[in-house]
């Protein structure tokens, strides 16, 4: 089963996250389809939903909405993003794609992802992309406003470099509880750039989206051959596929990442547990790294 991190005294998350981005890409988005995907998830431990108003052009919420019943509900833990406004579905008369964090789109978007999923609280509202018109004074009030009114358990951030992160921390009394920034072996820059050193100074656990490097670690179209061979080579001596081994890689980080794992394919979401079967040591992972890198280390 599927391990757990504490991000605060009363909320943990699944250590692996099963990611919605993809859900009304499905061919199949009916109520029961959903369920299994979900059922899938809660076989292996996956509790954590992470979802975002925008994904589906703002129809993702409202399909696992659908699917979710009381007892469903009270087994998993839904994570969602708000502020990108893209000028499509209810926002289609927008004339340009632009971030709002203003009080107003922060407290609209939680009532509308409330309503759409069929819930009264979310347990992780995520600033979705660091707003560069931010005021940072009002986004704070709001957002600890949400938390002290129930709707929302926790916040965090998505994309946020730290000084966003201090900017908005500092206009808040809530504390920010994750990052969830881009990593796998596809994209290493915040293994070395400070995003990742600075949660870990401040033992947050981030959040890991496009684990797979949006699957280019597996189809090759992005190159990463040397790593791929590697992959498939470790994948064969322990028994699992490529993909297992390249989540096994960001889990066997000391910074407990949490990889969002997105995809529609049933086999694949009940396959999602086999990458704590992959055992990862120091010159395994640096190995794997090394060829990322496409060089030795200094």
């Amino acid at each position: 089963m599927i391990d757990r991190i504490s991000l605060s005294s009363d909320l943990s998350f699944s250590r692996i996250i099963y990611g919605m981005w993809r859900l009304s890409d499905d061919q199949n988005t009916s109520v029961d389809h959903v369920r299994a995907k979900i059922s899938a998830c809660l076989d292996q431990g996956i509790t954590t939903m992470d979802q975002a108003d925008i994904y589906g052009g703002y129809q993702a919420e409202e399909i696992m909405g659908a699917a979710l019943t009381p007892a469903l509900r009270n087994r998993i833990e839904i994570v969602t993003k708000c502020d990108i406004v893209a000028p499509v579905g209810r926002y289609g008369d927008r004339r340009v794609k632009h971030y709002d964090t203003s009080r107003a789109h922060i407290t609209a978007s939680v009532d509308h992802s409330l309503r759409l999923m069929g819930i009264d609280h979310i347990d992780m509202l995520l600033i979705h992309r660091p707003d560069p018109f931010m005021d940072a004074d009002e986004t704070g009030a709001t957002l600890d406003d949400l938390v002290r009114s129930g709707k929302v358990r926790a916040v965090g951030v998505s994309n946020f470099k730290l000084h966003d992160w201090t900017l908005l921390q500092s206009a808040m009394k809530t504390p920010l509880l994750t990052n969830q920034i881009e990593m796998s072996l596809g994209h290493i820059a915040p293994f070395t750039n400070g995003d990742l050193a600075f949660l870990q100074e401040r033992k947050i656990a981030p959040m890991a989206w496009s684990p797979l490097g949006g699957g280019s670690l597996m189809t090759g179209k992005g190159g990463h051959g040397k790593l791929r061979t590697a992959l498939a080579a470790l994948a064969k001596e322990q028994g699992v596929d490529m993909a297992a081994v390249a989540i096994a890689w960001l889990l066997a980080h000391p910074a407990r990442i949490m990889p969002v794992m997105g995809t529609n394919n049933l086999s694949r979401i009940n396959a999602l547990h086999d990458a704590l079967k992959v055992t990862i040591d120091r010159q395994t992972w640096f190995e794997l790294y090394t060829y990322a890198l496409g060089d030795e280390v200094p």
